[in-house]
């Protein structure tokens, strides 16, 4: 069963271990809520099922048609995702051990930022050592525009709805916070509407639902560059002031992290060519979507009031 990280926080008997990946869930809304399934090797392969055998009828003394269905196999690779800090003995000795704490701490919440952006515009073919994110995985029926203006045009509730049933069993909605604001506003309008409702999420921070789909935030990147800006193409491709909205199916057999091992943290101490301690971070892992529906893109979004 694939566990979330905060799940995997509880259960983790290693403290600095549990810290760091706490600390990867409390940064970010995509990574608290995507659950890791741990596997052996450094690949996981499955097959997918894409179409169907056919069915039909036949007369008396009559052959069926023979039909049978199409499953495509899949490989998702793991990753190597991490990074070392060194912090000089000068600095822990005159200012504190708290100050190597802290450093740690920066260096998971950059970690966390660099994944979650990972995990919406990642692309192997531009960088072969990461994986593929939504951005790139989500074609044909399961990406849509929420019109044809070169630009952009403004989200419609109609076609956020068009999107959420695109998806089987869908759990979240990713967007920035700007297209958050254009919702909750869009909510206070009796002439545009809109079912948006608050909950809690597992650190007891409020968060906003639309039609009972918690809304997860991509906001920024380890560099503060925000991840889903209105600086994507629109339809024909040629202007980029758009931006998009993912909803996604998080769990099992549907689209979930992969890991060979929960994030690897290690002391190293002292390093010889100079003196500073360094700690290492490390996680092997990366990401599945085994059902050809567990996520749907609407793109081309302009930075423009909901309509109905």
């Amino acid at each position: 069963m694939a566990l979330t990280l905060v799940e995997a926080a509880k259960a983790s008997t290693n403290p600095v271990q549990s810290a760091v990946i706490e600390m990867y869930a409390r940064t970010s809304d995509i990574l608290m809520a995507l659950p890791f399934t741990t596997i052996q090797g450094n690949a996981l392969k499955y097959n997918r099922e894409d179409t169907l055998p056919g069915i039909g009828f036949r007369g008396v003394n009559e052959a069926y048609t023979e039909s049978t269905g199409i499953i495509n196999p899949l490989t998702e690779p793991l990753v190597i995702a991490g990074g070392d800090l060194d912090v000089d003995l000068f600095i822990t000795k005159t200012m504190g051990e708290n100050q190597r704490a802290t450093q740690e701490m920066m260096k998971v919440k950059a970690l966390s930022l660099a994944m979650t952006k990972q995990v919406i515009k990642g692309d192997s073919a531009s960088d072969p050592r990461g994986f593929d994110g939504l951005q790139v995985r989500l074609t044909g029926n399961q990406l849509l525009y929420a019109g044809t203006t070169d630009g952009g045009d403004a989200l419609s509730l109609a076609k956020l709805d068009e999107t959420i049933d695109k998806v089987e069993a869908p759990t979240h909605l990713i967007m920035s916070k700007a297209m958050r604001r254009r919702l909750t506003t869009a909510a206070r309008a009796y002439t545009v509407g809109g079912f948006i409702t608050w909950g809690v999420d597992a650190f007891g921070r409020t968060i906003t639902k639309y039609n009972d789909l918690p809304i997860l935030i991509a906001d920024y990147d380890n560099t503060g560059t925000a991840i889903l800006a209105f600086d994507e193409l629109g339809y024909s491709g040629s202007t980029a002031t758009g931006t998009s909205i993912y909803c996604v199916s998080m769990g099992d057999s549907m689209m979930g992290g992969i890991q060979n091992g929960p994030i690897n943290v290690r002391d190293l101490k002292e390093l010889q060519e100079k003196p500073a301690q360094r700690t290492r971070v490390e996680w092997y892992m990366g990401m599945a979507m085994w059902h050809g529906r567990a996520a749907a893109r609407l793109a081309g979004i302009s930075n423009a009031a909901v309509t109905a």
